[in-house]
């Protein structure tokens, strides 16, 4: 089923959420709304406003989840929903896609099926997941990770920014603290669209792309403790350095996560490489960062005494993840050992991979066919709100090319014809899931 996407109404929606925390850039377009501002407020007021001018019917949960439910004649208004959607908060200084085209694309779909007068068996939902970012509280995906069931409502809403406000406060105050909570187990199936934050829709040419896989995620921090001692006084023979011994944990975690994305394969290979001669072919989809470095006292004239790593590891097998993850805490123990200082190591957020329901994948396979869209199946590198969906009933995800590959960022940009394509396989695929 091709339905008629509005290209124009799409764009009109998407620019004007762009004025909402709109900031000064160098360079593209770029925007801050974080959860509980006023420039949340708006985005959420204007949400709100399109999808009353639709006919939805729009609740909102304790957690400030958004969702507006379509009951036409021809659907069984008991029946469990089809639902789509995505967010509308942004990390500081972000881009304008990134949350708001997956929203209103399920918005969109929803006025190009009442337009075609589609009959579906089912409702369907366009659904706001509250704080995807964790721009301000938490880690992110929190709206979806109550709706799954995965946090209760109260932990969520006492949740603090760093100034001490509550989530349950920051969303009182914009008037959108809800009531109940918007179960995603009551939902037949789950889209969601999503630019692709990679290059390799761009490189192929291609206007959609099919998600198979969602990557895992784990943080992990080492902290190492030596001795803080006088630069100048100190003999080099007779220092224990922590930021020395931790520049070999930072080398083992990209020469771990080089291998485990096939690049090295002559470095720490064996028989329990996943091909089994030494290698892997993953397609390089494994990825280990250490994106944070804390080191104490952090003086030009003192020897650094101790240092704290954060670090990223991400994977679409969680297996692979644990190896990386295992091959850091080695060296941990190795630099105690040959170096005298003192590690610990923990790892508080560890989501596994998130597999892609088949019968969505499926149904937006043939969305695309029928819209004549070319689409190719991809994992995806980031987090999304769709991995805690998952869990709870059938999910699936599409992406939409990303120029250049920026997200999070000014710069980040995909053509509005290409919105509008990926926008026409969700819709199809909507009608499929919904029985249409």
């Amino acid at each position: 089923m091709d339905l008629p996407i509005s290209e124009d109404r799409l764009r009109a929606d998407i620019e004007a959420t762009a004025e909402f925390g709109a900031i000064d850039a160098p360079e593209g377009r770029g925007r801050t709304v974080l959860t509980g501002t006023d420039a949340d407020r708006a985005a959420r007021e204007y949400l709100v406003e399109r999808l009353d001018d639709a006919g939805l019917d729009t609740r909102i949960d304790a957690v400030g989840n958004i969702a507006g439910r379509w009951t036409p004649a021809s659907a069984d208004p008991e029946a469990p929903a089809v639902a789509s959607g995505s967010h509308l908060d942004s990390v500081i200084e972000g881009g304008i896609f990134d949350g708001p085209l997956g929203t209103y694309a399920a918005l969109e779909a929803v006025r190009a099926m009442q337009a075609a007068r589609v009959s579906p068996d089912r409702p369907i939902e366009a659904v706001c997941f509250t704080e995807e970012e964790g721009g301000r509280f938490g880690e992110g995906l929190t709206g979806s990770a109550v709706a799954a069931g995965a946090e209760s409502i109260e932990e969520t809403l006492a949740l603090t920014d760093n100034e001490g406000t509550t989530l349950d406060a920051a969303l009182e105050g914009i008037g959108y603290r809800g009531e109940g909570r918007l179960a995603a187990s009551d939902w037949d199936s789950w889209l969601e669209v999503h630019i692709e934050q990679g290059t390799r829709l761009e490189s192929a040419g291609e206007q959609a792309g099919i998600v198979t896989t969602i990557t895992g995620i784990t943080h992990c921090t080492a902290t190492i403790t030596g001795e803080t001692d006088h630069a100048g006084s100190t003999p080099m023979s007779a220092r224990t350095d922590a930021l020395t011994a931790a520049k070999e944990v930072i080398g083992a975690t990209e020469r771990a996560g080089r291998q485990a994305a096939g690049l090295d394969p002559e470095i720490g290979a064996g028989e329990d490489s996943p091909n089994g001669d030494g290698g892997r072919d993953t397609d390089e989809t494994a990825v280990a960062t250490v994106g944070e470095i804390d080191a104490r006292p952090n003086a030009t004239n003192v020897v650094p005494g101790a240092v704290e790593l954060g670090i990223d590891v991400r994977d679409v097998e969680h297996g692979t993840m644990n190896r990386i993850v295992e091959e850091v805490k080695a060296t941990l123990a190795r630099i105690e050992t040959e170096r005298g200082v003192e590690a610990s190591f923990e790892r508080p957020f560890d989501v596994t991979p998130t597999p892609m329901a088949k019968r969505c994948r499926e149904a937006s396979r043939r969305a695309a066919e029928d819209a004549g869209i070319e689409a190719s199946a991809m994992h995806s590198d980031a987090a999304h709100d769709t991995m805690y969906v998952a869990r709870e009933t059938d999910a699936g995800m599409l992406f939409a090319p990303s120029q250049g590959g920026y997200s999070h960022s000014p710069r980040e940009w995909t053509d509005w014809t290409d919105c509008a394509a990926t926008t026409r396989v969700l819709a199809g695929a909507l009608a499929d899931l919904a029985g249409a």
